[in-house]
């Protein structure tokens, strides 16, 4: 009777012992995943970053005669008219 309360007090050390272990893993995977999240929040901030000044650039190369995108900036150099002359002519209606 006394060694099955031995072996048992035993099983008892090692399971507290795998829990303290198992406690402090899930405390270092948690501070890897909020470092992770971090560095993802900064990554995709970059990205959208690095996006815009692709756009901007891809304009300004259209500008200076490039093939690609040209008829993008036409497109929108036409609406961009379209609209003045609509705003012009609102405002000789209203005088």
């Amino acid at each position: 009777m006394k060694e099955q309360v031995t072996e048992i007090e035993k099983n008892v050390i090692l399971l507290l012992n795998k829990l303290k272990d198992n406690y402090l893993l899930i405390q270092s995977l948690q501070s890897k995943l909020k470092e992770l999240e971090s560095s993802n929040s900064n990554f995709i901030e970059e990205i959208n970053l690095l996006k815009q000044k692709n756009k901007s650039l891809s304009l300004a190369n259209s500008l200076l005669g490039s093939d690609e995108n040209k008829g993008d900036t036409k497109y929108k150099i036409n609406s961009l008219i379209k609209e003045i002359d609509t705003c012009l002519n609102q405002l000789e209606s209203s005088f």
